[in-house]
């Protein structure tokens, strides 16, 4: 190697990186230019394997350089003021399309998996997005998606379109759906649509619309077995005791332990939850019931000395506890609460959890914000969602398919499900969970500081729609959409420019975040910038008008329209199937024709490949063979042995 050519373009490659980076473009250019003809005759002159490895050499100097954390920090500064601090149409690409969430089709939807490449590549363009994926948003000509194993947290004032993005999500769920609402809206919107998927069942103990409940709950289902017992009472004292300091802790603790005991005693012994609600007005006289039954017949020893400490406390003890579990069961006062929960030697009209998956079934559950229904909503939820989780376990890949999606509207105030931990599991387990709050403040105070935390650091995707107004919750989502750059010009008195900076300015301000218009939504998604675009309306689309608006001109033109490409399509089909079958054997004829001479040129080249030919020794009529003693053929490892 010439080493004065080599020097000579290292100089000017060094000359050229420093002008770059200095900004003199011309000369880094002129430089560059200069360097390849000394680079050229370097190439020309030099061996090959010197080449190489200097080649190897620069790769692996470049490849350490570009890994470094000041490198990566660089890049992505540079990438966020080039992007004003928001997602661009690639990274949207990358991460939040359909595509993209049709690459994870194996992961999330085993049943889906494709059994060839070719499958694969047709599955990566036509399989519907909402199989695989959750929508928020569009922006312009692309839509923004979640995998449907993240949980998406949605907040929004009244009146915003939280709702009816929701009911979007509810009619596009693959699979069988929980919904949660305060009114008959989402009812009355999808349940027409989503009877075309499956059963349509609903739950009203609060007797919203005077709409009876086509199904019941016991909350004493199961809870023979202490573990359901436990999760039971939880359930329903999570539903109405929020929020509070480490002694709305213990008095939470101390309510689900003896609540749990009780509803145990009560399933053990062919009780209801109205005896239940007997014993805790008069634990003193049914007491020696209660401790029979957990004595006798209960497996866990623990539930008897639980109640035997709660009857034996002080008074002022035992009505804290008391206190703390009434308002658990205060929905036993209200005539529809005690209809829906209807026992089954009762009457009641129960469901199987296996055969709501299967048949893909649509369950609402309707509530209010009277708090004495709130434990019974709360304990059906975790009771679908904890069956289906155990039925997770069986399946292949350890998850549901389809999943079974929550729609959580006003999950707050009706269903305050314990997303701190579901959050963390459900979604690798095919629980999809899509939850609607007011703000974030609503969050903060149905689960504390800490367990809000939790929440939202475990959503894979947080959509924020307008009516927020609260200064700790807009400075929180503006601090989460982070700064940018902008550019300031400063100019004299007679309007000549006098200077040209920049500055530091939140990508999106608390009062862009609080007047964001009805429709509009800022995305936060773990593996991107944020995105504003705007939330599909449920009362938009096609299929809720054709169905809600029969008549409309719209709707029969779009049948119109459906029908001609039907018979359009028919007649090309019948028309060119002539041409469509001499294309397919001439395709066929020449895949032959390149597979023979692909074997062909494989064998010639390698030996391996063609047809196996065994070639045996020439036979002459009347010719016989000798053949060698045994000792000799054990020698010669001979095959056949003595066999012949």
């Amino acid at each position: 190697m010439n080493t004065s050519l080599l020097t000579l373009f290292v100089v000017l490659v060094a000359i050229a990186a420093i002008s770059h980076r200095r900004g003199a473009r011309a000369v880094a250019l002129g430089s560059a230019v200069l360097a390849a003809l000394p680079g050229w005759a370097l190439i020309r002159t030099s061996h090959p394997l010197l080449l190489a490895a200097l080649l190897v050499a620069v790769a692996g100097w470049l490849w350490m350089r570009h890994g470094r954390t000041m490198a990566t920090v660089t890049r992505w500064g540079s990438s966020a003021r080039r992007k004003a601090g928001v997602a661009s149409t690639g990274d949207i690409v990358r991460s939040g399309s359909a595509l993209a969430m049709r690459r994870r089709t194996p992961h999330v939807r085993p049943s889906l998996r494709a059994s060839s490449r070719r499958a694969r590549l047709v599955q990566l363009v036509r399989l519907p997005a909402v199989s695989v994926a959750v929508e928020l948003c569009r922006v312009a000509g692309l839509r923004v998606w979640a995998s449907i194993e993240d949980v998406v947290l949605a907040f929004g004032g009244p009146r915003v379109g939280k709702s009816q993005w929701l009911a979007g999500r509810i009619i596009d769920a693959p699979g069988a759906v929980l919904v949660t609402s305060t009114r008959m809206d989402l009812l009355n919107q999808t349940a027409a649509l989503r009877a075309r998927v499956g059963p349509v069942s609903v739950f009203n103990p609060v007797g919203l619309g005077g709409l009876p409940s086509s199904i019941t709950f016991d909350p004493l289902t199961d809870c023979d077995d202490p573990a359901a017992a436990n999760e039971r009472a939880a359930d329903m004292i999570a539903a109405v005791n929020r929020g509070g300091g480490p002694d709305r802790e213990f008095w939470d603790e101390q309510g689900r332990r003896n609540l749990a005991a009780l509803m145990h005693a009560a399933a053990l012994g062919g009780h209801t939850m109205a005896d239940v609600g007997t014993w805790l007005s008069a634990l003193d006289d049914h007491q020696q019931r209660i401790l029979l039954l957990l004595r006798n017949r209960s497996p866990e020893p623990a539930f008897e000395a639980a109640v035997r400490q709660f009857i034996g406390t002080n008074e002022r003890t035992r009505t804290s506890i008391t206190s703390t579990i009434a308002p658990a069961i205060g929905w036993l006062t209200h005539a529809p609460a005690r209809e829906a929960a209807r026992p089954i030697a009762e009457g009641g009209r129960p469901f199987v959890v296996t055969a709501l998956l299967a048949a893909k079934a649509t369950v609402y559950m309707l509530g209010g914000d009277e708090a004495q229904v709130a434990p019974l909503v709360c304990a059906l939820t975790g009771y679908i969602a904890r069956q289906a989780r155990r039925l997770a376990d069986r399946q292949p890949g350890g998850r549901l398919d389809p999943p079974l999606s929550l729609r959580l509207d006003e999950a707050a105030l009706i269903c305050p499900i314990p997303l701190d931990k579901w959050s963390a599991d459900m979604g690798g387990r095919g629980i999809s969970i899509v939850a609607c709050f007011q703000s974030r403040a609503q969050l903060v105070d149905c689960y504390g500081v800490a367990k809000a935390a939790v929440t939202l650091n475990n959503s894979g995707a947080r959509a924020l729609f307008g009516g927020t107004a609260d200064r700790d919750d807009l400075n929180y989502w503006s601090t989460l959409a982070g700064e940018r750059d902008e550019p300031t010009t400063t100019t004299d008195m007679h309007g000549r420019v006098a200077s040209r900076t920049t500055r530091r300015v939140p990508v999106l301000g608390p009062a862009q975040l609080a007047n964001l218009p009805a429709g509009r939504v800022v995305v936060f998604r773990r593996d991107m910038p944020p995105v504003v675009g705007r939330a599909e309306q449920a009362w938009r689309r096609a299929d809720v008008h054709a169905v809600h608006h029969p008549d409309a001109l719209t709707v029969r033109a779009r049948a119109w329209r459906r029908r001609q490409v039907a018979r359009t399509a028919t007649a090309v089909a019948r028309n060119t199937r002539p041409a469509r079958t001499w294309v397919v054997a001439r395709r066929r004829a020449a895949t032959g024709w390149c597979s023979t001479r692909w074997t062909a040129l494989r064998v010639r080249v390698t030996g391996h490949g063609g047809p196996v030919r065994y070639q045996g020794p020439p036979v002459v009529p009347g010719q016989v063979i000798p053949f060698p003693p045994p000792e000799v053929r054990r020698q010669n490892d001979d095959p056949w042995g003595d066999a012949r």
